[in-house]
């Protein structure tokens, strides 16, 4: 796969554990990109190559630069790397755009709700800042529901309110906090989690079944808020759901043990030892095998090779009707045999 080099101009400091880092765009081949798509980073970090997607909260045709934006997580060895070590000039490989959280190229939509929690705001912040800013969508209105602990922890709290006054008609934001009751002059604030039903109750049922929902956020969000959805009979298309983690039920790694699998990269063939509980990709990148990868989470294809014998198991996985029979996807595919043997 094709990689860029992009130089860091500029490094924004969004929250106490959260940075955006600004890229310079290419000269001569500018990156081009969808709002609610991701870019994934390349680094070499003690002697170990990792790849992170993250998404842009910059939005084409708006922000002058290639904007990513990292929150720090507990022992993310990549998140805390980011956060502590990468300067202004540094330079970053990455990988070209990806991702299918992004607006239709058709669409009638009038009502866009963009729901999300802590750092799943990101996605949404480019959309919002594309859907408010192209001519052709100047009749949509945009509905943010964002979910934190509080407003310190609020990523591009100014940012979003500077918007708000600037689109007051077409641009409403809630925020749900859960540890502070705070009411802005430009803001709704209400405690607790976000409730879909308390969001949704405010707006007339013929309305709703014709709005476009993007959800980003913990898994009990995005189930929560399909299940309230689902009282309003919406296309299935109407509701995009953007996961950067696999969902994993413990009852389907039963039948699953540490197995020995074969792995032919690059026409090379390793023998691979898959311990219970990782995933084949997980395997090999411990074996210091830089097969490609990106999301890790079963939505793109990087990762994707062939089974040519034995049998295997993709877990967590969404529904993937691009794939045939005997392709699989290794971020989420774990050995059912001892004799496996993938091709890439």
């Amino acid at each position: 796969m094709n990689t860029y080099t992009l130089k860091v101009i500029e490094i924004k400091k969004e929250t106490g554990n959260t940075v955006t880092l600004c890229f310079k765009q290419p000269g001569l081949k500018k990156i081009k990109y969808l709002a609610g798509q991701y870019l994934t980073l390349v680094f070499k970090i003690n002697g170990r190559r990792y790849l992170r997607p993250y998404s842009f909260s910059s939005a084409p045709k708006v922000d002058s630069s290639l904007e990513v934006t990292i929150k720090r997580v507990p022992n993310g060895i990549v998140s805390n790397y980011i956060n502590d070590e990468v300067k202004v000039g540094d330079v970053i490989e990455v990988l070209p755009p990806m991702g299918d959280f992004i607006y239709p190229i058709v669409s009638n939509i009038k009502n866009v709700f963009l729901w999300g929690v802590g750092s799943g705001v990101t996605p949404l912040f480019s959309l919002l800042k594309f859907i408010l800013n192209e001519e052709s969508l100047s009749d949509t209105q945009v509905h943010l529901i964002y979910g934190n602990h509080n407003i310190e922890s609020s990523i591009f709290w100014d940012a979003l309110h500077i918007l708000q006054q600037k689109y007051s008609d077409r641009l409403q934001i809630t925020h749900f906090h859960t540890c502070s009751q705070q009411k802005e002059n430009t803001a709704i604030s209400i405690l607790g989690r976000i409730e879909p039903h308390q969001v949704l109750r405010n707006y007339e049922s013929d309305k709703i079944k014709e709005s476009l929902h993007y959800i980003c956020g913990p898994s009990d969000l995005k189930n929560n808020i399909k299940t309230v959805l689902a009282k309003y009979d919406l296309p299935k298309e109407n509701v995009l759901i953007e996961d950067f983690e696999l969902v994993k039920n413990p009852k389907d790694f039963d039948g699953i043990e540490t197995r020995k699998v074969i792995l032919n990269f690059e026409n090379k063939e390793t023998e691979l030892e898959v311990t219970k509980g990782k995933s084949i990709l997980e395997a090999a990148l411990d074996a210091a095998i830089e097969l490609p990868y990106s999301c890790q989470t079963g939505n793109c294809s990087t990762c994707k090779g062939q089974l040519k014998g034995g049998k295997g198991k993709m877990i967590g996985i969404q529904e993937r009707k691009d794939l045939l029979e005997d392709e699989y996807l290794l971020c989420c595919t774990y050995p059912l045999t001892n004799n496996v043997y993938i091709e890439i």
